[in-house]
């Protein structure tokens, strides 16, 4: 734990040498700031290869969704561009959905309804799942890299917490993950995160990633169908919807629990 603080505030001698440039208490190096801009750079040349392939028009629609009506025009300008122009669309989807997630940034939600306005139902939830565990992989990797400073002076104590049920079920830790995926116990950008710093394997990642989203991406997708009928974020799950969720994450959860009454 000394060894953690240490990084943490960088350490005497890391603290004079990055004071210069970021003032005291920045939580990265240089080195990982670096890594950090080059992954967006990586992602800005993606998005920007697809926008130069896109045929000359007025693309000041296109912004990350907000609000449900950013998402309507959003929904309403695309359509026009997805027959003609689908691999454009898709890939464009794809980078600007993976980048979201790998940065934490919020309105993936709007995303996923976004696929079920385009796509449909069963196109739209295979495009949230891949894109959704694509990015909460690329999080996972960039966090083992660079993550670790940032997810302990953000979140000490639900690192401590996820750290202790990660450390007591190791036995059943797919279970668990499962169990987290399909519940709020806590939230996926956290998880995604600080999976590595606790050392959750990356297949057993994966997996609770890629089957425990599909629940979720389903309800999403399927309200983004009937988009125009929403009238806030809150009408994507009602009781039935979040009734079904809970009772998966039990079940998910139970072979833990009892494994656990038998020793």
């Amino acid at each position: 734990m000394e060894t953690e603080n240490a990084r943490i505030g960088g350490g005497e001698g890391n603290n004079k040498k990055n004071e210069g440039i970021y003032g005291s208490g920045f939580p990265l190096s240089f080195w990982e700031v670096t890594v950090a801009a080059t992954v967006v750079f990586g992602f800005v040349v993606g998005l920007l290869g697809v926008y130069l392939t896109m045929p000359p028009s007025d693309y000041s629609f296109l912004k990350l969704p907000r609000t449900l009506q950013d998402l309507q025009i959003l929904r309403d300008h695309l359509e026009t561009y997805t027959s003609d122009y689908t691999a454009q669309v898709l890939i464009g989807y794809c980078v600007v959905y993976i980048f979201m997630q790998t940065f934490m940034i919020p309105g993936t939600v709007f995303m996923s309804l976004l696929a079920g306005a385009l796509f449909g139902v069963f196109k739209g939830v295979a495009l949230v799942v891949f894109t959704a565990t694509a990015g909460a992989s690329s999080c996972y990797f960039l966090s083992k890299v660079i993550g670790r400073p940032l997810v302990f002076s953000l979140w000490p104590d639900k690192l401590s917490f996820f750290q202790e049920q990660v450390a007591r079920r190791k036995d059943s830790l797919l279970n668990y993950m499962l169990f987290l995926r399909l519940t709020p116990t806590l939230p996926n950008t956290f998880i995604n995160v600080a999976s590595p710093i606790v050392d959750v394997p990356y297949h057993i990642f994966f997996l609770a990633t890629f089957i425990g989203l599909i629940p979720a991406a389903y309800v999403t997708v399927k309200a983004g169908i009937a988009l125009g009928e929403l009238q806030s974020l809150g009408d994507l799950y009602d009781f039935n919807s979040v009734a079904t969720l809970f009772l998966i994450g039990v079940v998910s959860i139970t072979p833990t629990l009892m494994s656990k009454s038998k020793t």
